[in-house]
């Protein structure tokens, strides 16, 4: 009798996003008061862009995670 056969188990793509690191915007030595206005709009940009990537990471690894239980579970069901 053959033993049952076991699939691969699950993996996801992470999207590109989600593995770039993120860029904040620095300073140069002397700013003025645009340069700090500037640099604070565009942290803030840099900051939503690096949350928005980070939730993707992790809604790509709990779908990775609960693709993965299906597969177990339907494997165990399928043991003799």
């Amino acid at each position: 009798m053959r033993p049952p056969s076991v699939p691969e188990p699950v993996r996801l793509s992470l999207p590109a996003e989600a593995t770039r690191p993120c860029r904040l915007v620095t300073l140069a030595p002397s700013p003025t008061i645009a340069d700090l206005e500037t640099a604070y709009m565009a942290r803030g940009e840099a900051l939503v862009a690096c949350d928005a990537a980070r939730r993707l990471a992790v809604a790509t690894l709990m779908a990775e995670r609960a693709a993965q239980a299906v597969a177990d579970h339907s494997n165990r069901q399928n043991l003799p």
